[in-house]
């Protein structure tokens, strides 16, 4: 087995999933010693591709799937081979009026065309108009928050300066976000198709007072200064498999199947302890980069818990079609419907109603979810064959789906339920259309909280490694970029830093930054 062979290094880094690979990358680049230690057995963490049916050539982006808030930057500082495509079709959400069947669909390329799908929906353009007006009030903060990502952390009255419109900077940061939502919008369907961007890995309602609500649609308006969701070319995987090659070729040395077990320091000096299939290890290290949760490097630090175990929200089911469904809206073609973001039950009043029974303990009645087909904008990822046949991936994003609900099993019931939902709107039954795996059996793979806690070490299944929090300084302990811990020395690069969650590369960035800026 390939192991560490230097006794030193000038920067150790738990974990190499992305935003570990990012700092690697650029601390080898700055000419500084780097080692990457991962306890799997290949890099990328849930920003990964695989075939996840046996005997069908498909990968599938299996845990993390779109991109949003990876600064364009940084694929080319780092050299990066890797691109993103963008989806014409932002969403379509299926719904019944009147005993028909319709729905809204909201093409990112054409106004008009979304104009008259919501004129057709709600008897009037004022839906429209006020989306319009909101959307526009998003972009302008997107366009000054997001380059504040990758600086030094601002207070919170500099980013109040920096928006520069004190009712979006209320409206977002300061108010439950339904209050908005509906003071600007009247139609139930319209309300829930904006308000479902607060709730992706986010356990909350719409007017929960914490703002754990707007501080999960502020991450997914701001990406790249557009909000835009784009699909990575290749799968997710490529995208980690790009950083691993930058990381390597730079000078920085990768160790998969290298399990940390322990981190001691003194605040100037740190060791590393490491289990892999040869034995036990140590390692020192001037820095230490944590792409672990929070909670998982207390542990390492053998330090006491200083916060609750977070908790995952989502279901995630990955499926190989045949072919896509037909809908019962016959006035929507499948293929655009599937992709852009297909929402299933996502009405502001659904998505209350569920919230109320997840919370209570039971599954939700009407599990909302979030659905899209990735080989439709990237067929790439299809085997020949396959896309010749008319095969397509489906990804599922179940919301409301807390760890609370899998603690003594659940899993099969969720993902019927979840299931039976969709085909509401469906002419007929998903299952009809799922292709056959190698061994005989349908292609779906579900993925709950308890799964990614296992599988990934994310504690309580949290995307996010804990709740997200607002991109400034709150308190003044963040430090001067939102990856400092109380050890000088010991430092946060993954999901959890302050400017954390989501496929970013920020928080590996600004834990570099850091230590650069530290100069030794």
């Amino acid at each position: 087995m390939t192991t560490v062979v230097r006794e030193s290094y000038d920067t150790v880094i738990v974990g190499g999933g992305h935003n570990g690979l990012v700092a690697a990358a650029y601390l080898a680049r700055a000419g500084r010693s780097v080692l990457v230690l991962e306890r799997l057995g290949g890099t990328g963490g849930a920003a990964v591709s695989s075939q996840a049916f046996p005997g069908v050539q498909a990968r599938l982006s299996r845990y993390s799937y779109l991109v949003s808030l990876l600064p364009r930057f940084i694929v080319a500082d780092l050299g990066l081979r890797f691109e993103t495509r963008k989806r014409r079709i932002s969403s379509y959400t299926p719904t019944a009026r009147a005993g028909r069947a319709t729905g809204l669909l909201v093409d990112a390329e054409d106004a008009g065309r979304t104009g008259e799908a919501f004129a057709a929906l709600t008897g009037s353009g004022d839906e429209f108009a006020a989306w319009q007006r909101f959307y526009a009030m998003t972009a302008r903060v997107a366009e000054r928050v997001f380059p504040t990502l990758t600086g030094p952390l601002p207070s919170r009255e500099e980013l109040r300066r920096t928006v520069d419109d004190d009712r979006a900077f209320e409206a977002l940061f300061e108010r439950p976000l339904g209050e908005t939502i509906e003071e600007l919008f009247s139609d139930d369907l319209v309300r829930g198709v904006v308000f479902t961007d607060a709730l992706i890995g986010t356990f909350s309602h719409a007017h929960d007072p914490s703002l754990l609500q707007n501080r999960c649609f502020l991450y997914h308006v701001i990406g790249n200064g557009t909000g835009d969701w784009d699909v990575p070319v290749g799968g997710m995987g490529a995208l980690t498999d790009a950083l691993a090659v930058g990381a390597r070729s730079a000078g920085a040395e990768v160790m998969v199947g290298h399990e940390v077990t322990g981190i001691a320091t003194d605040g100037t000096h740190a060791e590393v302890l490491y289990r892999n299939g040869a034995g036990e290890g140590r390692v020192a290290a001037r820095h230490v980069l944590a792409n672990v949760a929070p909670r998982t490097l207390t542990r390492l630090l053998g330090e006491p818990a200083d916060e609750a175990v977070p908790e995952g929200a989502q279901l995630k089911i990955n499926m190989l079609l045949r072919r896509l469904p037909r809908l019962r809206d016959t006035q929507v073609d499948p293929r655009e419907a599937f992709s852009g973001t297909f929402h299933v039950a996502e009405s502001y009043s659904e998505l209350e109603a569920a919230y109320r029974q997840a919370a209570g303990g039971r599954l939700p009645s009407a599990p909302p979810s979030e659905i899209y087909c990735h080989s439709l904008t990237d067929p790439s990822i299809l085997g020949p064959d396959l896309a010749e046949r008319g095969h397509h991936t489906l990804t599922l994003f179940g919301l409301h789906m807390p760890a609370r609900l899998f603690t003594k099993g659940g899993r099969e019931a969720a993902v019927a339920a979840t299931l039976a939902r969709l085909d509401e709107y469906l002419a007929e039954p998903i299952a009809d259309c799922l292709a056959i795996d190698g061994d005989g059996r349908p292609c779906l793979e579900a993925k709950t909280p308890i799964d990614l806690e296992r599988e990934l070490g994310l504690p309580g299944g949290h995307i996010f490694h804990r709740d997200l929090a607002f991109p400034y300084a709150a308190d003044g302990r963040e430090g001067r970029w939102g990856v400092e811990t109380t050890h000088p020395n010991v430092l946060v690069c993954g999901a959890g830093a302050v400017r954390g969650g989501g496929v970013s590369g920020i928080p590996g960035h600004n834990a570099a930054m850091a230590v650069l800026e530290a100069g030794s």
